[in-house]
């Protein structure tokens, strides 16, 4: 790999965007090792969750302007997007918790990678922004799906209209950022997060996400269903079952939120 890190350790991977150069700019290298990644990650059973994060002292200043010199045609244009949907919507929908760590800058596509994620950690040096109209272009690489869902519909459009750059504090105001944490222990807190949810029972967690990330497209009837099929499931897994006896026996549950 050339722009990116990638390492599990005890069921946590983790994913650190390294081209500290361009401030972890999303080059064409980036967003290819990136998806062979993801790809990856899918097929790994092993890894109970995921951290997102960036090299140096910014998360990602969003893509590499750069690349963008010249005339590009709406197919080119197009194409630079539609190359980068199938892992986007990977990791959006991945079936295991996704943690960002965010630093620094992470300003538009780095924006809105932090928004894919289930939990937004921020340092208070943590700058957030979707400057895309400056350049003439549309906010992408998925916000228009995950923002509005985040903060709202309005609020959302306001900080597409108005490019305007978020400090952390301002962040967590509009519910973006989860908690603030110093630099120097941001990926500490990142992994304390990560290993809890190695304790908890995957199914139960799968279930949990895909259901949440369906509720703002389906009707009531919809999702009682899906929440009846899936406490089923989970009802007959063996972690279930274990939690339950453990309970009964006043033993400490597995699965503890980190102070």
């Amino acid at each position: 790999m050339e722009t990116i890190r990638y390492a599990v350790e005890d069921g946590i991977a983790t994913l650190t965007l390294d081209y500290p150069a361009r401030k972890n700019a999303l080059n064409g290298t980036m967003r290819r090792e990136i998806g062979e990644v993801i790809h990856g990650l899918r097929q790994d059973s092993s890894v109970r969750a995921l951290i997102l994060t960036g090299a140096g002292t910014d998360f990602c200043s969003g893509g590499d302007i750069s690349t963008m010199k010249g005339q590009i045609s709406a197919d080119q244009g197009r194409q630079r997007l539609a190359a980068i949907h199938p892992w986007l919507e990977d990791l959006i929908q991945l079936d295991r918790p996704v943690i960002a760590a965010v630093d620094g800058a992470a300003f538009g596509a780095g924006f809105s990678l932090a928004l894919t994620a289930d939990i937004v950690l921020a340092t208070p040096r943590a700058r957030f922004a979707l400057p895309f109209l400056r350049l003439g272009l549309i906010p992408d690489c998925g916000a228009f799906y995950t923002l509005p869902r985040m903060i709202g519909l309005q609020r959302a459009k306001a900080l597409m209209f108005s490019m305007r750059e978020l400090s952390a504090e301002a962040a967590r105001d509009e519910g973006i950022v989860m908690e603030i944490v110093p630099a120097e222990a941001l990926q500490a807190r990142a992994r304390a997060i990560a290993s809890a949810f190695t304790e908890a029972s995957p199914v139960a967690l799968a279930l949990t996400k895909r259901a949440l990330n369906a509720s703002l497209n389906q009707d009531l009837h919809s999702m009682l269903e899906m929440e009846a099929d899936g406490q089923g499931i989970a009802f007959a897994t063996e972690y279930r079952e274990q939690a339950a006896t453990r309970f009964l026996d006043k033993q400490p549950a597995r699965y503890r939120w980190p102070d």
